[in-house]
């Protein structure tokens, strides 16, 4: 692998947030000296960043690369081709915005994760949960209502973000399931949600004896669960049984969110999906029942911003996007900027992203040792956000392990 050396630009330190001028060495795809006036190994690439901000590249931990639609309900139903080929271009907008690294929530499969690994498409690294585990009648049950209910197709579908399966034995054996086909966590659906047909916010999704042999199973494979809830009982419940992020979580309460600081448990909220599906969702299709739920949770979420970081719960940035709508993805930077400040909003986007998925001191930061995945961005996000928002418009050069995907220096 080639080397690289950024010149002349101002480090940003994402722990203590500050800024200071440093020239990075990048060899075999990891950071091997930060400091004054390095000196370049014969045949390494140079980037002058001179009066630019070098920083670590951005952690999404809630997508779903596979959904190519709003409805989720018709993508399920798309060719596996056909919904694959949708995501290629998901996933190279997602890294020319800077997100070198996702988690992704329910679809993305190992396929996609080996094909941006290894280049075949440009994209982000990917921390896939396979398909998102849901009771019948939950959110992941896209079933329309019928007199009969046919048996769920949902696992053979690469274009549905879930499945479907009820019972402590069958929950067992899809966790083993998805972990065989190379998930790297679990997701649950343990609460109602907004893009499914038949189960209003306040549903809880699973008995006990189901959320905690699913986070047996998952512990057993040295892995977690995360879990979509909205309402406080909803994520009260999921964190005591052992569910380690909570997804969405618009709703939580001061007790709740007091509850996850015990428990030590993650919220990764996505504000920006909500505001988007209310601009423009029922323009491009997302269901009239769903546009129906959306107020139901949209205002509290910025609420719950505020109640999770008095708590001192530790909050990951997470997306949520759905079709058309991942070009809105960097928007959620300003959303939580605008009420958590600038320097909080990055260290979810990097520190706490990459404590998530169990990737701390190697994603996430500029330091020796650490995956080079950098950001050569023109502007300074500690004072001005909008240097990372867009398309990556300001950011002039993207890395990932080490390789050059984007420069313009």
């Amino acid at each position: 692998m080639n080397n690289l050396l950024i010149q002349g630009g101002n480090v940003l330190d994402v722990v203590n947030l500050t800024l200071a001028p440093a020239d990075v060495l990048v060899q075999d795809g990891h950071i091997t000296q930060i400091g004054p006036k390095l000196t370049a190994p014969v045949g390494a690439h140079i980037i002058d960043a001179k009066g630019k901000t070098v920083m670590p590249g951005m952690i999404d931990c809630h997508t779903h690369i596979v959904a190519s639609q709003l409805n989720l309900g018709l993508n399920a139903n798309l060719p596996n081709a056909l919904a694959t080929l949708r995501a290629v271009p998901i996933l190279a907008g997602i890294l020319m915005r800077g997100f070198t690294t996702v988690r992704d929530a329910g679809g993305a499969d190992w396929a996609l994760s080996e094909a941006t690994r290894t280049d075949i498409v440009d994209g982000p690294r990917i921390f896939l949960a396979g398909r998102a585990l849901s009771q019948t009648g939950g959110h992941g049950d896209f079933r329309a209502r019928n007199d009969i209910l046919d048996p769920c197709a949902c696992v053979q579908k690469v274009g549905n973000i879930g499945r479907v399966v009820d019972g402590v034995d069958n929950v067992r054996l899809a966790v083993r399931e998805e972990i065989q086909k190379g998930a790297t966590q679990i997701k649950i659906m343990a609460s109602g949600g907004v893009a499914s047909p038949n189960d209003p916010i306040h549903f809880l999704g699973y008995s006990e004896a189901e959320i905690r042999a699913i986070v047996e199973e998952a512990s057993n494979a040295g892995t977690y669960v995360m879990g979509h809830a909205y309402t406080p009982q909803a994520i009260t419940r999921a964190v005591q049984f052992g569910v380690r992020t909570i997804e969405h979580g618009n709703l939580v309460d001061a007790a709740t969110a007091q509850v996850m600081h015990d428990h030590q448990a993650f919220m990764v909220p996505t504000l920006i999906t909500y505001e988007a599906l209310a601009n423009e969702g029922l323009g491009l299709g997302f269901p009239p029942e769903s546009v129906a739920k959306i107020e139901a949770v949209r205002g509290d979420g910025k609420k719950a911003l505020e109640i999770l970081a008095k708590a001192g719960v530790k909050m990951g940035l997470g997306t949520d996007l759905l079709g058309a709508l991942h070009r809105h993805q960097s928007e959620e930077l300003k959303l939580r900027a605008d009420i958590l400040g600038n320097g909080m909003t990055i260290q979810q986007a990097t520190l706490v992203g990459a404590e998530i998925i169990r990737m701390t001191d190697k994603l996430g930061v500029v330091k020796v040792g650490a995956i080079a995945d950098l950001l050569v961005v023109d502007g300074n996000p500690l004072t001005d956000i909008s240097c990372l928002l867009g398309q990556g418009d300001h950011i002039e050069v993207i890395i990932k392990d080490g390789k050059t995907y984007k420069t313009s220096l």
